[in-house]
């Protein structure tokens, strides 16, 4: 079982939004668990931009703070990301990743593509 699945990127105008969705596996989706997401800009290194954290904190960068919600489901046992108001500079690809019992996990990342 593949330990987890993102979608919801796209293409988005700047000033719009876009829900990413990270499905997890049952053996990893914890409430002890690290849940972030990390956002890569073409060219540039991969950067977190949201968390919830072991103990339950949902820290964010500064640059998306205000606009950007990180929350989960444990019925779907999904982790999502909310956009909103949507800048040119929050292009990139963005990954899914989780931190459980001493192990790290990646998605395959989801394209997001702010445009007009």
């Amino acid at each position: 079982q593949v330990p987890l699945v993102e979608s919801g990127g796209g293409l988005v105008q700047p000033g719009g939004s876009l829900r990413l969705s990270c499905v997890l596996s049952e053996s990893i989706f914890s409430r002890h668990a690290f849940m972030g997401w990390y956002h890569q800009a073409p060219g540039k290194e991969r950067e977190l931009v949201a968390s919830i954290t072991s103990g339950g904190d949902t820290p964010y960068a500064d640059s998306v703070k205000g606009r950007f919600t990180i929350s989960r489901d444990h019925l779907s046992k999904t982790v999502y990301l909310q956009m909103n108001s949507l800048k040119p500079e929050d292009t990139g690809v963005y990954y899914c990743h989780v931190q459980y019992l001493g192990s790290g996990y990646w998605g395959q990342g989801t394209q997001v593509t702010v445009s007009s």
